[in-house]
């Protein structure tokens, strides 16, 4: 049986805190969709726990609105902020884990929760740029086939980190296709009739 994690806080708190703390529409629409594909993962690998991986999806980049300026403190901004509205060390830890390519002193993904986060976040983003290109501006039309396409191009949404979404599937255990159909997938299962998309910044 899974450990039940506590967020320390609801997710209307934890909505509040992100709008609190994010004024452009992309960034706080960027928390809804992880927390969207973070809650489908969460169905599949650990159903006790959805509300905590949607948490951590929403507020993953809770700072990045105000600190863009310095990624590599990125998450380390965010960790008080959190704290304040009461959410728990593991919350904290779970957010954090996504950045620690760029700070070596953050913990790495250890928990499936936390190698789902730091494998789709980059990936939801590139698919968002992607579906926003189509004629049908949806992503219930979008494969993997398309993906491919737009991954290899570098030019195509460079504030992507390819490498990151690499990493992520390999900690996963899983081929670079399977995370791909996995997450268009996971966002087809919310976004059915509306393009809840932008370009991707963070």
């Amino acid at each position: 049986m899974a450990d039940t994690l506590s967020a320390g806080m609801t997710r209307e708190a934890a909505f509040e805190l992100l709008t609190a703390h994010n004024k452009d529409p992309f960034h706080i629409e960027h928390g809804e969709t992880v927390e969207q594909v973070m809650r489908y993962f969460a169905r599949e690998f650990d159903p006790e726990n959805e509300e905590f991986w949607g948490i951590v999806g929403l507020l993953h980049d809770l700072d990045w609105e105000e600190h863009s300026d310095d990624p590599a403190n990125h998450t380390i901004y965010a960790a008080p902020l959190i704290e304040e509205a009461g959410g728990t060390p593991e919350l904290i830890r779970a957010i954090q884990s996504h950045t620690s390519d760029f700070n070596p002193e953050l913990p790495k993904p250890e928990l499936q929760m936390e190698k789902i986060l730091f494998a789709t976040e980059e990936l939801t983003g590139l698919i968002g740029a992607a579906v926003v290109m189509r004629p049908s501006k949806s992503v219930m039309d979008f494969n993997v086939k398309s993906l491919k396409k737009k991954f290899k191009d570098k030019r195509f949404a460079a504030g992507v980190n390819r490498d990151v979404i690499r990493k992520g599937a390999e900690m996963l255990g899983w081929e670079l296709d399977e995370l791909f159909a996995r997450t268009i997938e996971a966002m087809q299962s919310f976004a059915p009739d509306r393009d809840t998309f932008g370009k991707d910044e963070a």
